[in-house]
């Protein structure tokens, strides 16, 4: 009933000055919004402490993002707006705070999403997840960690080496498969060859077989009967 009370008090100030009051029903509107801020960050920050308690950047993330969204409806308040369009609220005050309650809702929907899209695009989850397993891992390693000798170019090649290793075995792989591609072409090649080679060797025959018969018939013509009566 006093909050009620003092709500309408405030609203009458409001209506009757033609500006709104930033400690009556706009605070306690801004000061409930912020604790009913949630989204896909709170949700996965909650989902993450359950599952997993390590996630630490995970859940640092889903903070920072938290509580930026909740700096920024905070100061997207209704004071201001009004304020801003104070002849439009002046003549509609009702009108005003419920454009002002769309607009901090959609504006709220627009942040969640492009902060899940960002994750979701960028992987964020399991990059981040990854990273605290890589922590985790060297934490629990007993090996000593690498320290500069003091020598840069010892430094530099004990880094580069291994690189160039792989390198080198990965052209050495590359070199033997395209060798072994060559012999084989290299064998159909000559596969081709000989088959082009017994062709023409059949081709040859062919022609000399042709030749000869051509040759017994012009030699069948020579001794037609016709020609022995006419060289009588």
């Amino acid at each position: 009933m006093i909050w009620r009370a003092v709500a309408n008090t405030n609203k009458k100030k409001m209506e009757g000055n033609g500006e709104p009051d930033s400690k009556g029903t706009c605070g306690s509107e801004d000061e409930t919004r912020r604790e009913n801020v949630s989204g896909p960050c709170a949700d996965r920050t909650s989902k993450s402490d359950t599952a997993d308690p390590r996630r630490n950047r995970l859940k640092l993330f889903n903070k920072v993002m938290e509580k930026s969204l909740e700096r920024l409806i905070a100061d997207v308040s209704f004071h201001r707006f009004a304020k801003t369009f104070h002849p439009f609220y002046k003549q509609k005050p009702q009108l005003t705070e419920s454009i002002h309650k769309q607009f901090v809702s959609e504006l709220q929907a627009a942040i969640q999403d492009d902060i899940a899209q960002i994750m979701e695009e960028g992987n964020l989850q399991y990059k981040l997840e990854e990273l605290d397993r890589l922590e985790a891992a060297a934490t629990e390693s007993m090996d000593p960690a690498w320290r500069p000798s003091g020598v840069p170019e010892k430094d530099l090649c004990s880094f580069v080496m291994p690189y160039y290793m792989q390198q080198r075995q990965y052209l050495h792989r590359e070199l033997k498969k395209l060798q072994k591609e060559n012999a084989t072409l290299a064998q159909k090649a000559q596969v081709g060859r000989e088959r082009i080679a017994l062709t023409e060797q059949r081709i040859a025959s062919s022609v000399e077989e042709w030749r000869a018969t051509a040759g017994t018939l012009e030699a069948l013509e020579s001794l037609s009967p016709s020609q022995n009566f006419d060289n009588l």
